[in-house]
């Protein structure tokens, strides 16, 4: 495996990623924010920020899959969302844990960053996943 993920000792409990990803390889991936779209362009889940962050991460492994990659080569993800507020975590694990098997996104998750922001791609845009992995 060309990533180690880990939590040393004296980093915040429990969250549910790791804090740390040790990447080795010499091809690294970067896949793009994906949102909750179909593959023609079509919204998904509108109003409704669990759909939208399950089918963001499907795309997200799509893209992966297209590299040669999977979740389990991913070093770092990126959650942008908009009009964040703390309660909404409920929400958002709620479309994480929707669809971690299917797509094989470990748990924990890769480190990973949630970034409240104003808006994104569109108006119905209430979540983007931007991933980076490394593969051998």
């Amino acid at each position: 495996m060309s990533v180690t993920r880990f939590t040393p000792a004296g980093m915040m409990q429990p969250t549910p990623y790791h804090h740390v990803a040790v990447g080795q390889g010499s091809r690294h991936i970067h896949v793009s924010g994906q949102i909750a779209r179909h593959e023609d362009g079509s919204a998904i889940a509108v109003n409704d920020l669990a759909g939208q962050v399950a089918q963001a991460l499907r795309n997200t492994a799509v893209g992966l899959t297209g590299a040669g990659a999977t979740f389990e080569d991913v070093l770092r993800l990126t959650f942008y969302v908009t009009h964040w507020a703390p309660e909404r975590i409920g929400e958002f694990m709620d479309g994480v844990t929707r669809v971690a098997g299917e797509i094989g996104l470990p748990t924990p998750m890769p480190p990973a960053s949630l970034i409240g922001v104003d808006y994104l791609f569109e108006p119905d845009v209430l979540v983007e996943v931007e991933a980076t992995a490394i593969l051998d």
